[in-house]
């Protein structure tokens, strides 16, 4: 069977691949070399799957150019989407920092008229005691009036008991007629003095309703520039309290802390006493003494405010690149924790600080390349990485919105960028927290 099958194979392979013979002639000898029929279709397999293979690999190189083409061209689409979205939120960020100047330009003319109303509520409360002083006063004077009204008609009514008792005798005795003429003349003059007394009375009475109506209106006053003075603290304390609350940030103990280590003009208020006598406080004096409570408040939370990173480092027109969190590395691949915010420009924008502070690393540092570290009141710490120039030095105190640097794409990157870092306690938060936070207030 198997002997009839392999016969028949044969033949179909003579049939289509008949033997043939390759002859190789030289000059003296004549060989030849015989193909066999499964020779022949060896090599035509071995040449069908070549092509084959050929064909294929083509193909393949075909729709991966294809595709790469497609791939390319919807990396260029979505380039441009997020350049435009980029310029988009460029112009917004410069609508807030223009809103945010206007802002802080409301807020420093509003200190300005609270430190004018406090000085009008201080020589009100003043002329208010004076007033107060005057009536007590006008009150011992017209008490005293009152108390010599009362002796001279006292002294009246004893004179005319005795003008009565004289009148009697003359009536008794025609020739006393002298004595007579002396008492009429001393009853008139007492009378006189009498109703001199009662007319300085009335006028005391007078100015004491006139001193009260005076002390009523400035009262009022007074309670109208209490009231603006306090709306005007809710107004100026709470955006900054929210501020710091939404950048994680415990105020009473930034507070307090500013409050030890303050020393300069603008500091604590002293609360009001105007009395050196140990009375209890009026209910006016205690809601002075709470303004001027809040008052020390808004100032603390000011010089906290310029000690913490609530600005931005770069003022120039730019693009953030890259956020805060996990994010696919641009050498690697692979998936990395990035620590900070990048901003995207061209090489050397300006860096400024963002706060007050002293710096503490100026130099080369590894994959940061040019870095700039800056120490911040409360634990706070800010890098300025990748930097085509250092413009400070190690133990320099700057403030904020002075130059630190020059933006560059020193290190490891793939381009020009500023890579910023906000830590505390030496552990990285996101800088956005501290910009967004600022944006909200200033």
């Amino acid at each position: 069977m198997r002997t009839r099958l392999a016969i028949r194979i044969h033949a179909i392979l003579e049939h289509y691949f008949p033997e043939r013979r390759l002859f190789l002639k030289s000059d003296t000898d004549t060989r030849f070399i015989r193909l066999k029929s499964g020779t022949q279709v060896l090599a035509f397999a071995g040449s069908a799957a070549i092509i084959a293979w050929a064909i294929v690999a083509t193909a393949i190189l075909l729709m991966d150019s294809i595709g790469s083409g497609n791939f390319r061209e919807q990396a260029k689409r979505d380039q441009r989407t997020y350049e435009a979205r980029l310029n988009v939120l460029s112009g917004q960020r410069d609508a807030r920092a223009e809103e945010a100047l206007a802002a802080q330009e409301r807020f420093n003319a509003a200190l300005d008229q609270i430190s004018v109303m406090q000085s009008e509520l201080l020589s009100s409360e003043t002329r208010r005691r004076e007033l107060e002083t005057g009536i007590e006063v006008i009150q011992t004077t017209l008490r005293q009036t009152m108390q010599d009204r009362e002796a001279a008609r006292a002294q009246v009514t004893a004179l005319e008991d005795q003008t009565e008792n004289v009148a009697a005798l003359v009536a008794a005795n025609p020739g006393a007629i002298a004595p007579t003429e002396l008492l009429a003349t001393a009853l008139a003059e007492t009378a006189k003095e009498r109703d001199q007394v009662i007319a300085d009375a009335e006028d005391a009475l007078i100015k004491a309703d006139e001193m009260a109506f005076q002390i009523a209106l400035m009262e009022e006053q007074n309670d109208q520039i209490f009231r603006q003075l306090e709306e005007a603290m809710t107004v100026s304390v709470a955006p900054l309290d929210k501020m710091f609350r939404a950048a994680g940030l415990p105020t009473d103990r930034i507070i307090e802390q500013v409050r030890r280590g303050y020393s300069g003009q603008g500091g604590p208020l002293t609360p009001l006493s105007f009395s050196t006598r140990s009375d209890e406080l009026s209910p006016d004096t205690m809601r002075a003494n709470r303004l001027l409570n809040q008052m020390d408040q808004l100032n603390l939370y000011r010089i906290a405010a310029q000690k913490a990173p609530f600005a931005t480092p770069v003022k120039s027109a730019f693009r953030f690149t890259s956020g805060y969190g996990y994010r696919r590395d641009p050498k690697t691949g692979g998936r990395r924790m990035h620590s900070g915010v990048d901003f995207a420009a061209s090489t050397g924008t300006p860096i400024y600080s963002t706060a007050d502070g002293v710096v503490v690393h100026s130099g080369w540092s590894a994959g940061y390349g040019r870095m700039v570290k800056i120490r911040h009141e409360f634990g706070i710490e800010t890098r300025y990485a990748h930097l085509s120039k250092l413009r400070v030095n190690v133990g320099q105190r700057v403030s904020r919105g002075e130059r630190i640097g020059d933006m560059g794409a020193s290190g490891r990157v793939t381009g020009t960028h500023l890579h910023y870092e906000v830590r505390v306690g030496d552990k990285a938060v996101n800088p956005m927290i501290y910009i967004k936070a600022a944006n909200d207030v200033f």
